[in-house]
């Protein structure tokens, strides 16, 4: 029996009795470095990334990683002195596939039940505007898969459509991390390609913030 796990970010929609063979879950990374074109470093969010892996492959699902350009992605948030972090940080086998994240034209949608949009400053760049990364969403969510976030991660769905042109998540609520809790004033925020906030209305979505840590929300899966 599939248990429901409250989990990450955004649920769009998953019915367990049609979940397809595939055990595989993407995540979505950003290649971003720095914030815009600033010196001021950008990078995916560590701990956001490998609390759900170490969830999701010790419930024998398999995770690969994409990126808009494939190869490695910059990591930062990173906290030694947790445990599963520091698992991680030593697993060869695990920082081979951020070093080699695949391009998303390799990328077979069908094979997939969900895809997961990583957080951290970098996932505001290249990833949102991806229309390949869009695509694969678009037909993962098309197969009753889910399509998550967490954090930042949830610029990546700012501009996801349906096939025929409407807000693939059109009234329904939206966790991220808006802009509310920004600082305004600083330079990294004035190189974001867009508003969350804004892009997420503009697409008929509803984003809001729930006051916990960011382990709660909505994802899925678990125990078979």
């Amino acid at each position: 029996m599939i248990k429901i796990i409250i989990l990450l970010l955004v649920l769009i929609g998953l019915d367990p009795a049609t979940i397809y063979a595939q055990k595989k879950i993407l995540f979505v990374t950003s290649n971003q470095s720095f914030y815009g074109n600033t010196k001021i470093s950008a990078s995916n969010h560590f701990e956001e990334i490998v609390i759900p892996y170490d969830i999701f492959i010790k419930s024998g699902y398999t995770v690969d990683f994409v990126s808009p350009k494939g190869g490695a992605v910059p990591i930062g948030y990173i906290n030694s002195s947790d445990s599963i972090q520091k698992k991680y940080l030593y697993d060869a086998s695990f920082m081979d596939k951020l070093e080699h994240t695949m391009k998303p034209a390799e990328i077979i949608a069908g094979n997939y039940l969900a895809i997961f949009y990583s957080g951290g400053g970098a996932a505001m760049f290249g990833v949102a505007e991806d229309t390949t990364i869009q695509q694969i969403a678009r037909e993962i969510y098309g197969r009753n898969g889910v399509v998550s976030s967490i954090c930042h991660g949830t610029a990546g769905l700012a501009f996801l459509k349906d096939a025929i042109g409407n807000s693939l998540y059109k009234g329904r609520k939206i966790t991220g991390y808006p802009d509310k809790f920004e600082n305004r004033d600083m330079e990294y925020y004035k190189t974001f390609p867009f508003s969350m906030d804004e892009a997420i209305k503009n697409n008929d979505g509803n984003l809001f913030f729930l006051r916990k840590d960011w382990m709660v929300s909505s994802l899925l899966m678990a125990d078979l």
